[in-house]
């Protein structure tokens, strides 16, 4: 029968440890409960020396941690629980109860902590920024002293939401074009490493009568079985050398200029940056966030390092005492249509509701965007797999030909 550990935190306030048997964990935490002995604050499997596999498997979950999904269905909980009346306290403990994830079991059971210990949510949540971004923990600060925690948690769940589905639509765009590289690759290694070597013997003797194509592929195919390591080497080093520069501050400014300029997928890149941006400006304002705040979080959360310069920049110049869209005017990376509705926002007082719409539209931009390049890239990348198979065999077939006719 299987061992759960647990911990518990009794009435003197003191954290204690056990280990139950039980079929399973919902019998366990039963229990353990009927025991009386305090709170159930977390309960788990205890692996032993013969589960090993499934320690591996648990420790590799746990690596992996939690992530936006998790953040997301929390929020939209805690939400809910909230504005059924029940306490902060309690629906985060309860929302911990339910939470599969281990390590994010830990975070929300030491928010809970935090909170008995009389801190304000947005103080517990600071202690986990890799989780909660600083727009997710200024909202809730704003909401705090307006005393609207529930509706604003509801708009961050929406907003997480909506970044979640934009990530996975970028992510679907880029996925086929991915796959279908992939296997070009690997139809060409077995090419030219399993089957043009199948032809040597038939064009041994006869070189002088191959044309140049087969003559490369050969030469290819000799190399790449004989010098296999060198090859895999070369690649792996540019590999490790991209990755290392793109992490540099001029690499990685060099890379997010690159990826503006991209065919077809530039316009996605622009669309997702411009779109990221309004939309986290947007429901900042909304939310009561002081400007300079705004501006430095919309700078943080833009994704590319060309507009976090040019909202870094609108931030130098507000703290100054100009407005917003005169810097803007002078930067090439929003659209001018964006910049005057931007300027006529803060001219009337309604720049949150303005942000609110050019970001829903540019939304759908980057929707339509997404698609139309979809469109054009599948077939581009079945066209070239097509010519490159095409080639191979071309460069094989070829040579026999021209051999049986010289026979005749």
């Amino acid at each position: 029968m299987p061992v759960y550990q647990y911990r518990i935190r009794t009435e003197t306030g003191a954290i204690t440890s056990g280990e139950i048997l039980a079929a399973t964990i919902d019998e366990a935490t039963a229990r353990v409960r009927q025991q009386g002995k305090g709170y159930l604050l977390d309960i788990s499997p205890s692996f032993t020396a013969g589960q090993g596999i499934l320690k591996k498997i648990r420790e590799f979950r746990i690596e992996l941690g939690p992530g936006l999904k998790d953040v997301f269905t929390f929020t939209r909980q805690l939400s809910v629980m909230i504005k059924a009346g029940v306490n902060v306290r309690a629906a985060i403990g309860g929302i911990a109860e339910q939470t599969s994830n281990p390590r994010f079991r830990k975070v929300l059971v030491g928010i809970r902590e935090d909170l008995e210990e009389g801190k304000p949510f947005s103080e517990a949540l600071k202690k986990h920024p890799k989780l909660f971004s600083p727009l997710y923990i200024n909202m809730v600060k704003a909401s705090e002293m307006s005393g609207s925690f529930g509706k604003m948690l509801e708009r961050i769940s929406v907003y997480l939401h909506h970044k979640i589905r934009t990530r996975s639509m970028v992510r679907g765009a880029m996925v086929y074009p991915l796959i279908i590289a992939f296997m070009a690759i690997v139809t060409t290694i077995f090419l030219l490493t399993f089957v043009l070597p199948k032809f040597t013997l038939l064009f041994a003797g006869k070189e002088n009568l191959l044309p140049k194509p087969t003559k490369m592929l050969l030469a290819a195919s000799a190399f790449l079985r004989g010098y296999w390591y060198i090859v895999v080497g070369i690649v792996a080093a540019l590999i490790a050398g991209f990755l290392y520069f793109i992490h540099t501050p001029f690499g990685r400014a060099k890379w997010d200029a690159f990826k503006l300029k991209i065919p077809l997928l530039g316009r996605i890149f622009r669309s997702l940056c411009i779109t990221r941006s309004l939309q986290t400006m947007g429901e900042m304002v909304n939310a009561g966030v002081p400007m300079l705040e705004t501006l430095k979080i919309t700078a943080q959360v833009s994704g590319n390092v060309l507009y976090n310069q040019m909202w870094m920049q609108v931030f130098r110049s507000v703290k100054s005492g100009k407005k917003i869209a005169a810097p803007l005017a002078r930067c090439t990376l929003l659209p001018r249509n964006v910049v005057q509705m931007i300027s006529a926002g803060e001219e009337s007082g309604n720049l949150a509701e303005v942000l609110t719409d050019v970001s829903e539209y540019y939304d759908q931009e980057l929707q339509n965007t997404i698609k139309a390049a979809t469109s054009m890239i599948e077939p581009l990348m079945i066209v070239m797999m097509g010519f490159l198979v095409g080639f191979i065999a071309m460069s094989v077939i070829l040579p026999i030909f021209k051999m049986s006719q010289l026979v005749k």
